[in-house]
């Protein structure tokens, strides 16, 4: 069977689209047939043809995505109930969901037509949400999901860890990140960095008025369950899928059965990717 890869566009980046173009015709050199998704805003790019079918994804070795880590976080939606693995062309702002390395496109073709690629698993949250001890929606996150605020007011919430209360705080929102999402919005609100390799999940409160209100690392075979005490919340996974939460309602977040399969084809240290990301101060160094 002729080999077969499935790219994934932002198409609202030029670099992306011409890029994009460009693997492709590299990729086709090597005799591997190439299709694109079609975009969230029904873009596609003249040239390449579409694969709608999402369910045929198994029928791909590899999804390549041209964009940031928003597109990487939406390409997942696609490979998440398959082996299939998602790797991240870097266009330039440096993410941790992309390679690392700036590989010029010739090069990522070679590297692929010789499926010289690594494949690192990725943990992925579960949530289910209830009202009135009813399930009203479940959902799953690759980087975080967070419960916060609508409005200037704070809200309150509950805090149980295995079924054992823990903590009530007044504060902008609560956020739950994998080791994924470790560098990302829970980097920004003062949570550690977690190496992907490690299996544990991240919580930690945002600006809570609370003794009590530090980041915390909890076993991944935990079970965390948020309360909402306040009217109103809104709870976000990925950034980008969002629902109301109402007052009485419990968010319980775990673990998720499957997992996200991320390609890379350089061998550079997650340490590295931290020095490239926020610029470190390494140089002259020799250890």
């Amino acid at each position: 069977m002729k080999r077969q890869v499935l790219l994934v566009v932002n198409p609202t980046r030029e670099e992306a689209r011409s890029g994009a173009l460009s693997l492709a015709e590299q990729l086709k050199a090597r005799d591997i047939s190439v299709f694109q998704a079609l975009s969230t805003e029904g873009d596609h790019i003249a040239g390449i043809p579409v694969r709608e079918n999402s369910s045929a994804i198994n029928e791909f070795e590899l999804v390549i995505v041209l964009g940031g880590d928003g597109t990487m976080l939406r390409s997942a939606e696609m490979v998440r109930s398959s082996n299939v693995p998602l790797l991240g062309v870097n266009l330039g702002h440096v993410g941790f969901l992309a390679e690392i390395e700036k590989n010029s496109l010739d090069e990522i073709a070679d590297q692929v037509a010789a499926k010289n690629f690594s494949v690192e698993s990725r943990m992925v949250l579960s949530f289910a949400h209830h009202r009135a001890g009813k399930l009203i929606s479940a959902g799953w996150a690759l980087n975080d999901l967070v419960l916060e605020k609508q409005n200037p007011r704070m809200i309150e919430v509950f805090l149980e860890i295995d079924g054992r209360p823990l903590s009530k705080w007044g504060c902008d929102g609560v956020l739950c990140a994998t080791p994924t999402g470790s560098t990302a919005y829970a980097f920004s609100a003062g949570g550690p960095v977690v190496w992907p390799e490690v299996a544990a999940l991240v919580l930690l409160p945002l600006s809570a008025h609370a003794l009590f209100a530090k980041p915390m690392v909890i076993s991944p075979n935990s079970n965390i369950q948020i309360t909402l005490l306040s009217d109103e919340a809104l709870l976000t996974a990925d950034g980008f899928r969002s629902e109301e939460v109402k007052s009485g309602d419990s968010i319980s977040i775990t673990k998720d059965l499957e997992s996200v399969n991320l390609a890379r084809l350089g061998s550079a240290p997650f340490a590295d990717r931290l020095v490239a990301k926020f610029k470190l101060p390494v140089e002259g160094w020799r250890g």
